[in-house]
């Protein structure tokens, strides 16, 4: 019995993956095409980051993008080299270098940010406002979830 009253959540669980490896395919294509040599997606990503938390470590990165702290450190390079970011050692331990956007990284993730906005918003727009809501504050929640590492099997809370 118990397992019959878990059937619908298996069904939301196939279509949420299915829906949303969908959702980030198109994305990253249409987000792709718009970066076109100007950055990587990946890159992207990072300045994105790096925007919305003004300055962060190596570590913090890696924490966040769950990857390498190697991997970290060479696309941060290569951001470093085209000038769209700027390291700076802390002032009371040399061992930290915090990353930043510099001027010109800052532009551009604006930049690239507002396009990525208005695909996106040509999409959201045909629903309703209250729909475009409810959706993102159920993908909110979930992701909350998986941040905080919640997980429940076979049953709810």
């Amino acid at each position: 019995m118990k397992q019959m009253e878990h059937i619908w959540v298996k069904e939301v669980a196939r279509r949420y993956e299915a829906a949303s490896f969908a959702i980030n395919r198109r994305m990253s294509m249409m987000v792709r095409d718009l970066l076109e040599d100007k950055v990587t997606a990946e890159q992207f990503s990072i300045m994105r980051y790096l925007l919305q938390h003004e300055k962060s470590t190596s570590s913090e990165l890696a924490d966040s993008f769950c990857v390498g702290k190697s991997s970290i450190t060479a696309i941060v390079t290569r951001l470093a080299d085209k000038g769209f970011v700027d390291r700076k050692p802390d002032d009371r331990d040399r061992r930290v270098t915090y990353l930043m956007l510099s001027e010109e990284g800052q532009k551009l993730c604006v930049e690239l940010e507002n396009e990525t906005h208005e695909i996106l918003a040509g999409y959201i727009h045909p629903l309703e406002e209250e729909e475009a809501f409810a959706l993102v504050g159920t993908l909110e929640k979930l992701a909350d979830r998986m941040l905080n590492g919640e997980i429940t099997l076979g049953g709810r809370d």
